[in-house]
């Protein structure tokens, strides 16, 4: 599936949104089945920490910064030079990334014990012993995952979206077969030893989630070959590009991971656990909305920076960011005020509580307040570097991780808001990078259309208290009689009141006359009309 054009396409954000929606949903899936099979305690606790660790480092190398550095680099000189220029960049820097990477990921098995005492310094005996042992069965999914992520970088800058957004959930269902499988057979009673079978399964889905885009890469014309010349000025301006996305580009999982530090100090087995189910949680709308307009916004700010063409530049992040307003404000009321029903449906079965239903969604409820400024952090961060600025977000980032520390101490021990604290954080540090980003971004270009950006925010929120109302008074009469409920019935109502507040929401943004809503319901009128 691909899209040309010199503005930002509605079709486009609308493909990457439903593959984005797919994998979400499978990760949800995923989840329910790790909290049905092993619910939120120790063995979870290790497992969530062992997989983060290559998760960091995928955001840090891969997704974060190589993949943001190769498509502003490789879209430039596509524009300028050609296809066969390009290439010839993408087989270098694939080769290095071969190299560098397995280089890495031989470090990180041999000093995971070290690793894992230094992010999470509260767990010892078998919790810290288990936690080594995953880590290391995981560590080479950063090498099978960087691939990926070299190949979805590819395959935007070509403007092609759909293939590589659902690459994700080929991952997420080779690592639900392979590692419930592999679970199973270690382990037929699910105790600890399965760990092991789920760390095994997260390889099977690095290994699918990269083999599902060799076709559409090669369909765009991309032949493998090693190349070893490394001495090329496109190779020196990614590496040069990458350096500070390492930092910049990843703030937010740098932030959990300091969230998984302090939360291991915690007392008692669970808040690693609700934290990352939480968070999860919160991921859906920010992956299916935030991560979309992103994914699409790149390429066409990197080829109108390349072109000079700051107005066209200036129009294109703009409406990026009004249209992440559009869709996260109301998800992020949706999550608060309908947390504790959302969980209950998704999680609670097996060894999942009631009480780790009001831990988790206590979270969700302060992940949810950094939503939206999540989404303006994933249109704005990778523009800097298009446009030049590559230090800055990585100056901003730095900030962000120092605010993190500062509040998770103050929250967390001081105040003894125990997990609570830690989600309160990360959404109090979210909207403080993307304020930060956004002002500096809309100094260097002198202006980022900010009186129709706080218009169209204002007429969001003034829609979103509609929702919020709907959705606070509908979770009120569902709790009351959700013990009287069954799971269809709970479905049903809650997709009910969801759906309910969406339509009011959309409605009132009609009647305000918020513009991006006009856009949305004339794509799907157009995917309509070609559908009938």
């Amino acid at each position: 599936m691909s899209h040309s054009g010199k503005q930002l396409s509605t079709r486009a954000v609308g493909i990457v949104g439903v593959a984005v929606l797919c994998s979400r949903v499978l990760g949800l899936a995923r989840e329910l089945i790790l909290a049905h099979l092993f619910g939120a305690g120790m063995a979870m606790d290790a497992f969530k920490v062992a997989f983060r660790i290559p998760n960091l480092l995928r955001d840090l190398f891969a997704e974060g910064a190589l993949s943001t550095a190769l498509v502003t680099t490789f879209s430039k000189k596509d524009a300028t030079e050609g296809s066969d220029s390009a290439w010839a960049l993408a087989n270098k820097v694939a080769s290095l990334a071969v190299v560098v990477i397995s280089g890495l990921v031989l470090l990180g098995i041999v000093f995971s014990p070290v690793i894992v005492g230094g992010i999470a310094s509260g767990f010892s005996g078998e919790k810290a012993q288990l936690t080594v042992q995953l880590t290391r069965v995981m560590f080479p999914f950063i090498l099978l995952v960087s691939l990926a992520a070299l190949a979805m970088g590819l395959l935007n800058a070509k403007n092609v979206f759909g293939a590589p957004a659902m690459a994700s959930s080929f991952f997420n269902v080779g690592s639900i077969l392979g590692g419930v499988g592999f679970a199973w057979w270690l382990d037929p009673e699910f105790g600890p030893r399965s760990l092991l079978g789920l760390a095994i399964g997260t390889l099977v889905g690095g290994f699918a989630q990269l083999v599902a885009q060799w076709p559409a890469l090669y369909r765009v014309g991309f032949r493998l070959r090693l190349d070893f010349n490394w001495r090329d000025p496109g190779v020196r301006e990614v590496l040069s590009l990458m350096g500070p996305a390492v930092v910049a580009a990843s703030a937010v999982q740098v932030n959990v991971m300091v969230n998984s530090h302090f939360a291991s100090m915690v007392p008692g087995d669970g808040p690693v656990s609700w934290l990352d189910y939480a968070f999860r949680l919160m991921q859906l709308p920010l992956g299916v909305f935030g991560v979309a307009i992103g994914t699409v916004t790149l390429p066409l700010v990197s080829r109108h920076a390349a072109l000079g063409d700051t107005d066209a530049l200036r129009g294109a992040l703009a409406k990026g960011l009004r249209l992440g307003f559009l869709l996260t404000v109301p998800s992020s009321l949706g999550l608060a005020f309908l947390a504790e029903p959302i969980i209950s449906l998704i999680y609670e079965r097996g060894r999942f509580d009631t009480a780790s239903t009001l831990q988790t969604a206590e979270a969700l409820r302060f992940y949810s307040l950094g939503l939206a400024a999540y989404s303006g952090i994933k249109v704005l961060a990778p523009a800097f570097y298009a446009v030049g600025r590559r230090k800055t977000p990585m100056l901003v980032s730095f900030g962000a991780i120092a605010v993190n520390l500062l509040l998770n101490w103050y929250l967390t021990l001081h105040l003894q808001m125990g997990h609570r604290g830690l989600a309160l954080s990360t959404g109090c540090v979210a909207i403080a990078n993307f304020t930060a980003l956004y002002l500096l971004m809309r100094a260097h270009l002198n202006g980022m259309q900010s009186g129709r950006l706080l218009g169209a925010l204002a007429r969001i929120c003034l829609a979103g208290a509609v929702l919020g109302a709907i959705c606070w008074a509908g979770s009120r009469y569902l709790m009351e009689s959700w013990p009287l409920l069954g799971v269809a019935m709970r479905a049903a109502m809650l997709f009910a009141i969801i759906g309910g507040a969406s339509i009011a929401f959309f409605c009132v943004a009609a009647l305000l006359r918020v513009e991006e809503v006009r856009d949305l319901g004339a794509a799907v009128k157009r995917r309509i009309g070609r559908s009938s």
